[in-house]
């Protein structure tokens, strides 16, 4: 068996600091949730493959994952020999994930049938979602979106259904019912807000790699507009699970990636694309967050 901690490290960085901050079954149905992703993911940005290639792994990773939440038994070990016989990333960890697809669903199907459920249901959304983006590239695997009502349904499948399936889980983890109904209104935009970031913070990257989220000088300053908004939704979502007693690992959970967010949009809009912040500054916003935590003030920061 895969150790999935590892896997995690292996392949994300940002992840790997905030899943942590998760105890118990949480953290191990988020890690689960990650990972399964992740796989979704690699095969959607593989550059070498051909669309056609990439919208057949896509439907054929998501019919591992029935109606029901169970994986289909016999099949993912064919499924990833046909995705490794032209391996679809240079990431040793996305490899290695992609090698261990097996017994990542094995964990998944260990699961109660709730979450399972919730991982399953949105892991197939995602995934189809991703299939239908692929099919919309040119003859030359290259995807141009139109403007920012694209972007944004690009978000929602990539990220907002991720914020949703966050949500179910945290719900299902905590006495939350006074605010279910007001952190499912602002689910989407959470995962849209840090989608957001990420696509301006990477934006010539994908670009050399045949993707453009952002066609226009123009769309690139309403993109920042619209993460700097959503970013305050997201601060919402994290001080209503706050304001309800939530757990400290979830505070810690959705509130780092949002200081983190605020961070990096604030870098990229001074320095440019592909400018990041470096593993001090990340600590130190890791520790500004825990002392302000331990004082009873808000896990999301200041704006």
């Amino acid at each position: 068996m895969a150790d999935l901690e590892d896997l995690l490290v292996k392949t994300s960085r940002t992840f790997a600091l905030s899943i942590p901050q998760l105890e118990g079954g949480t953290r191990q149905q988020v890690t689960l949730g990650y990972l399964l992703l992740r796989i979704a993911d690699t095969l959607e940005d593989a550059a070498v493959w051909s669309g056609e290639q990439r919208v057949e792994a896509l439907f054929r990773f998501a019919d591992l994952l029935n109606d029901s939440g169970e994986a289909v038994e016999g099949e993912a070990e064919a499924v990833v020999e046909s995705w490794l016989e032209e391996p679809p990333s240079h990431h040793e960890g996305y490899l290695e994930l992609l090698e261990a697809t097996g017994d990542v669903l094995s964990a998944y199907e260990a699961l109660a049938p709730a979450p399972r459920s919730v991982l399953g249901r949105h892991v197939r959304r995602t995934t189809i979602g991703m299939a239908y983006i692929v099919r919309r590239s040119d003859r030359d695997g290259q995807l141009r979106l139109a403007g920012i009502p694209e972007l944004r349904d690009y978000c929602y499948v990539v990220a907002g259904i991720v914020g949703e399936m966050l949500t179910e889980l945290f719900l299902l983890g905590a006495a939350l019912e006074p605010v279910a109904e007001a952190l499912r209104r602002r689910a989407a935009i959470f995962g849209e807000a840090l989608q957001l970031v990420n696509i301006l913070k990477d934006s010539t990257a994908d670009a050399d790699e045949g993707r453009t989220f952002i066609p226009s000088d123009r769309d690139r300053t309403l993109a920042f507009e619209l993460a700097r908004a959503d970013l305050l939704v997201a601060r919402e979502y994290v001080d209503l699970l706050q304001s309800a007693g939530a757990p400290r690992g979830y505070l810690g959970f959705t509130g780092l990636p949002v200081r983190l967010a605020w961070a990096t949009l604030d870098r990229v809009e001074d320095q440019g694309p592909g400018s990041k912040l470096t593993r001090p500054e990340v600590a130190t916003l890791v520790s500004a967050m825990h002392a302000d935590l331990d004082a009873g003030r808000s896990a999301a920061g200041t704006v």
